[in-house]
This record gives C-alpha cells, sequence and structure tokens, in this order.
C-alpha cells in the first residue's frame, strides 16, 4: 500500500472527516496550521561553546532543512548571569511543505521512537495553538547518536488558524497527533515533556 503524505491528507481524507466532524462546508474554513516554530533554549553553563552552537545550528538544520536563526539576549540579567547580546537560543520558523515535512516525520517517526512514550497532552494554549517539548534532539533520524553531554532539548510550536482549541484539536488528532488517554483510577501517565525545552533537561 502506497504511503500518503500529510500534504496530501490534509487536502483530502483530513480535510473531508473535518468538514463531517465540525460541520463545515467551507474548505477554506477549516482549520489549518499556519507555521510551525522550533526553538533550542542554549544553557550558558554547558552549552556556551563556540563548538556546541556549531553542532546545534547543524543539528537543527539536518533536522529542519533550514538554516536556524541565534537569538541573542536584549538586555543584561545579573541574577541570571546573562550580557547583553549573548547567544540565548536558536529558532527554525517553518511553513508550507517544509513544515508538511517536518511535521509527517515527527508524527510518524519520530514520536514513536521515544522510549516508554504515553502520548501527549490534549492541552492548548487557548487560542488553538499547541507546543510539543522534547528532551532529546536524536529521536530524529537525521541526527546521529552523540555523546549524553551534547544532548539539547526543543520546543515545537504549532500556530493553528482556527476558531478555538475545540477545532484545532480536532485537527491535530485527525492528523495523527497521538494524544494520551485519560488518567485512570488516579494514575498519572507519563508523557513528552510540554515546558520550555532548555539545554539542561535530561534525555528522555
Amino acid at each position: 500500500m502506497k504511503y500518503e503524505s500529510l500534504h496530501d491528507r490534509l487536502r483530502g481524507p483530513i480535510a473531508t472527516a473535518l468538514k463531517k466532524e465540525l460541520g463545515v462546508k467551507n474548505t477554506h474554513a477549516l482549520p489549518r496550521i499556519q507555521k510551525v516554530v522550533v526553538n533550542v533554549g542554549i544553557n550558558r553553563s554547558k552549552m556556551e561553546s563556540k563548538e556546541m552552537h556549531e553542532y546545534i545550528g547543524e543539528s537543527l538544520a539536518r533536522i529542519t532543512g533550514q538554516k536556524p536563526v541565534f537569538t541573542r539576549s536584549r538586555k543584561a540579567i545579573s541574577n541570571f548571569k546573562i550580557r547583553q547580546g549573548l547567544v540565548v537560543g536558536a529558532v527554525v520558523t517553518l511553513r508550507g511543505r517544509r513544515m508538511e515535512e517536518f511535521l509527517d516525520r515527527l508524527l510518524s517517526y519520530c514520536l514513536p521512537r521515544i522510549r516508554d512514550f504515553r502520548g501527549v497532552t490534549t492541552k492548548l494554549d487557548g487560542h488553538g495553538n499547541y507546543a510539543i517539548g522534547l528532551r532529546d534532539h536524536t529521536i530524529f533520524p537525521e541526527v546521529p547518536p552523540v555523546d549524553a553531554n551534547r544532548l539539547f532539548g526543543m520546543q515545537i510550536q504549532m500556530t493553528i488558524a482556527a476558531k478555538n482549541d475545540e477545532e484545532a484539536r480536532a485537527l491535530l488528532k485527525n492528523m495523527g497527533v497521538p494524544f494520551r488517554p485519560s488518567p485512570k483510577s488516579g494514575k498519572k501517565q507519563q508523557s513528552v515533556d510540554h515546558s520550555a525545552a532548555s539545554g539542561d533537561t535530561p534525555s528522555s
């Protein structure tokens, strides 16, 4: 059976299912993903070296297919030992086909590679946007395994054009986002960390 890409499914079976589920007739009124932002927070104590910055940039370029932009602090914060102009993160913004290809790999291959994976949270931000935090960048097949001191986390932010969280959640569900089931009998289930990923987070 031929594999159908996310690009084709969004314009075919996913659109059909959303029309039926949401009661929308106009295809252009359906919720859609506008962009995906992949962000890596750079920890000053462990990731300050030029070699580590180069490795993060190279890894993000391999993972996303796009060169990242390094962000710098706008002002000095003495409590966090941050100087003005210090590199504090790396960001890639994806749109169009490149965004769809990235999400396709993330959902169909990368997330299932996480050890003891139990699904991701169903909580959105109240405006229809959704974020996933990852602790280990090597779940992406483009990146070869590395030493533990070179691992870094990332946050994947999806900006979704939708009227509310329910519409956005319906889109994500039909795309194949593996939402975790509701906890039973008070037991907490493990999932991908959805806090902002930072450089000092341990590997999944």
